[in-house]
């Protein structure tokens, strides 16, 4: 059963939600389109509880009907009926309490958060950016899949289809959950087309998994930012437009630099490259606090360092190997179509471990 604090905790939500459900469904509401946005994903993070939580009352209500006719004095066979399924809704009823505890215990309940990944071409030339190629592929497919929206912020291609740097962002039910872990150095092992003799070359792709401050969470003082602007170009040199659109952004205090060249408006690529910047200088934040907090590496899934080999993807084995867990999948074609879960799960499941392991201690 639910601790009373817990009960309060879950009626404020419930009412929460459908003060949201009415400010949503007002007209006015969507002249406003930012604050329509932080609405609906407040209203996306409550729904799954309060749809566990209505079935928790649901349940107990069931279980009180039960209750009263295993103690009249009706038909046997009935209460004896009743008596069976008693015991399957108590075992339900046990099930959704600890799935509304989770909801109260910060170590277990992690709240969605939009991502920027970022995928560079490593060490191997037009092997690592044909391999750089795949991986975004395999994100935007798994994107799909899972019903995510992705939104491309920069991209940098190659004379041979490869792509050198790629930014893009991700908003979704659990995205962030299932793809925090991807950041590092990710290797591809395989015979590229143009090796006549079949020999495997070794490349490598780095992956940067960013998240999108609220603005709340970051303030940067325009007099530290440096900003040019200049006529976009395309792979080898080749104009993409002959205004002024593409825009670069520095932040001077951390000498991040973002470009943004893709759209045909200056003032939609200064807004993406904000955005970039933003969560650029968030995550650098955080890897400066990370490096001062031992204790939490503790439930971490490997290093946390970007340059840190995270995984290989062996072609003649078709072979996946995860290095940070020990975990190997032979399903190389289907997480590379974009069927990660086997992955994921794999990861958070690690995690998980990792963080009750850390707390017995």
């Amino acid at each position: 059963m639910l601790r009373p604090n817990d009960e309060a905790k879950l009626v404020k939500a419930l009412e929460r939600s459908r003060e949201l459900e009415a400010l949503l469904a007002d007209e006015n509401a969507m002249s406003d389109t930012n604050q329509y946005g932080k609405l609906a994903k407040e209203f996306s993070n409550l729904s799954g509880i309060i749809e566990v939580y209505r079935s928790y009352q649901k349940t107990l209500v069931q279980i009180n009907e039960l209750q009263e006719i295993v103690k009249s004095k009706g038909d046997a066979d009935f209460r004896e009926l009743a008596q069976s399924e008693l015991k399957d809704l108590d075992l339900q009823v046990q099930k959704l309490s600890q799935e509304l505890a989770d909801y109260f215990d910060p170590s277990k309940n992690e709240p969605d958060k939009d991502i920027i990944i970022e995928i560079r071409a490593g060490t191997g030339g037009l092997e690592a950016s044909l391999f750089a190629a795949d991986l975004y592929r395999m994100y935007t497919k798994y994107a799909d899949l899972k019903g995510w929206k992705l939104e491309l912020m920069s991209y940098v291609d190659t004379e041979a289809g490869g792509v050198k740097e790629v930014s893009f962002s991700l908003s979704g039910k659990e995205c962030s959950k299932r793809l925090k872990w991807e950041s590092g150095a990710h290797r591809v092992q395989r015979v590229p087309s143009t090796e006549a003799s079949g020999r495997i070359h070794t490349s490598a792709v780095t992956v940067a998994i960013l998240f999108e401050p609220e603005e709340i969470d970051l303030e940067i003082n325009p007099k530290d930012l440096k900003i040019d602007v200049y006529r976009s170009s395309g792979p080898g040199g080749q104009s993409v437009n002959t205004t002024d659109s593409a825009v670069r952004i520095t932040h001077l205090p951390t000498n991040t630099v973002v470009v943004c060249q893709d759209e045909r408006s200056q003032l939609k690529n200064r807004a993406k490259a904000m955005r970039i910047l933003r969560a650029r200088i968030l995550d650098h934040m955080q890897q400066e606090a990370f490096q001062k907090e031992s204790a939490l590496r503790k439930s971490q899934v490997g290093s946390g360092d970007r340059s840190e080999k995270i995984r290989t993807y062996n072609f003649p084995d078709r072979r996946v190997t995860d290095h940070r867990i020990g975990f190997t999948s032979h399903q190389l074609e289907s997480i590379l179509n974009g069927d990660m879960d086997e992955l994921t799960n794999a990861l958070m499941a690690a995690e998980k471990d990792l963080k009750e392991q850390a707390e017995v201690k």
